[in-house]
């Protein structure tokens, strides 16, 4: 459990800076250039991201129970989790739907762990979903607070929402019909 923790600490802390230090980012890349926050922040999600791997594979070889979902749940779970794909493909391309959420990432990161959070009780789960629930809670506050950016304008047709929409829906039918269980090693059906 430790190595999921401290992965959840890097990654989590290094994606917090903006709410705790808005204006460290812009200041780095001022005075030293773009790559001068890119690579160390890039470098810093990796490592954390690969000790969440890592950690959650070790964690679940002696799993803990914290609570035992109902069978129910998990298809419900699987209904949570049908925007998450267009949601974070919404975040990338300008869309009504990027306009109409303003952070269509932070949200896509709230339904998946609250998802996940429905269908699995071990304690591995409850640290690495509830941790990124709560990390995903307070951004998207803190997201809300600040000045609105100039790509939260809505786009004149929609490409890009039917894009965000049909390519996150394939996405999803892809992960739902095998490749959470090839990457994950468990079916979501």
């Amino acid at each position: 459990m430790t190595v999921l923790v401290a992965g959840l600490v890097l990654f989590l802390a290094v994606h917090s800076l903006r709410i705790v230090a808005p204006e460290m980012r812009a200041r780095v890349m001022a005075e030293r250039g773009k790559n001068a926050w890119l690579l160390p922040y890039t470098a810093v999600s990796l490592a954390g991201f690969a000790l969440i791997v890592w950690g959650y594979g070790l964690a679940r070889m002696d799993p803990g129970f914290v609570y035992a979902p109902p069978l129910a749940l998990r298809h419900v779970a699987l209904l949570v989790l049908l925007p998450v794909f267009p949601l974070l493909i919404a975040a990338y391309v300008p869309s009504r739907i990027r306009a109409a959420v303003g952070h269509p990432m932070l949200v896509a990161t709230i339904l998946w762990a609250l998802a996940h959070l429905m269908a699995n009780g071990t304690l591995a789960d409850v640290i690495l979903f509830g941790g990124f629930l709560v990390w995903a809670v307070i951004d998207w506050r803190s997201a809300l607070a600040r000045p609105a950016s100039s790509s939260a304008k809505v786009p004149a047709g929609w490409v890009g929402d039917a894009g965000a929409v049909l390519g996150g829906l394939v996405i999803y039918g892809v992960f739902v019909a095998g490749l959470h269980e090839w990457l994950i090693g468990v079916s979501p059906l």
